[in-house]
């Protein structure tokens, strides 16, 4: 029988060198991702490279303010990104609201609705200071201390108790009924569906 924790620090080694992100752009701070993309920061000789589809990334960025309609969004988001995922919060805003603070519909802290790895702060952070976030972020896989995914399975109760104070109970529900009909007609319309 083979002991895997044996091979756990490589395994980190090529997680944080093979990191694909979804970049969840709520507000200012999506106007900092294209820089580090370009040949000045180049993002991609650390093995990242942006990926719209959350079942296949593993750095989930949320820059910006967020609202209670878009934290849907991002919760749901956050749970189809398959385990270990890991929450890059981007900005102020996400941390206490940033300049929003005193508005009704700002979120001001994130981490009571989902765990958040690593937090840069500033307004806008530069792309200079997201290299930094993104860096800890790399130490932090390496020694196996980017745990957000494990703590949101543990304290599931906690997260879902502060969803639900602010959502209602059965959000979940309610949104896929609005969502579940209209997947079906766009599924007929393309001709996947039966008729």
């Amino acid at each position: 029988m083979v002991d895997w924790r044996l091979y756990e620090p490589l395994i980190n080694f090529a997680r944080k060198r093979s990191m694909w992100i979804v970049a969840f752009c709520t507000g200012c701070g999506g106007i900092e991702m294209p820089p580090l993309m370009t040949s000045r920061y180049d993002l991609e000789r650390f093995g990242m490279m942006p990926n719209p589809a959350p079942r296949m990334a593993d750095l989930f960025l949320i820059t910006g303010y967020v609202t209670p309609k878009t934290l849907k969004r991002i919760i749901i988001t956050y749970e189809m990104q398959p385990d270990p995922k890991y929450v890059l919060a981007h900005g102020s805003c996400p941390l206490n609201g940033g300049i929003y603070w005193d508005a009704y519909n700002a979120i001001k802290h994130l981490d009571k609705y989902i765990p958040v790895d690593v937090a840069i702060a500033g307004c806008m952070p530069r792309p200079e200071a997201v290299m930094d976030g993104i860096k800890k972020i790399m130490e932090l896989i390496e020694t196996g201390k980017a745990d957000g995914w494990k703590r949101y399975k543990e304290n599931y109760e906690y997260y879902k108790k502060n969803q639900d104070e602010l959502f209602g109970e059965g959000w979940r529900e309610r949104t896929a009924r609005r969502w579940i009909p209209w997947l079906m007609n766009k599924r007929k319309e393309i001709g996947g569906g039966e008729e």
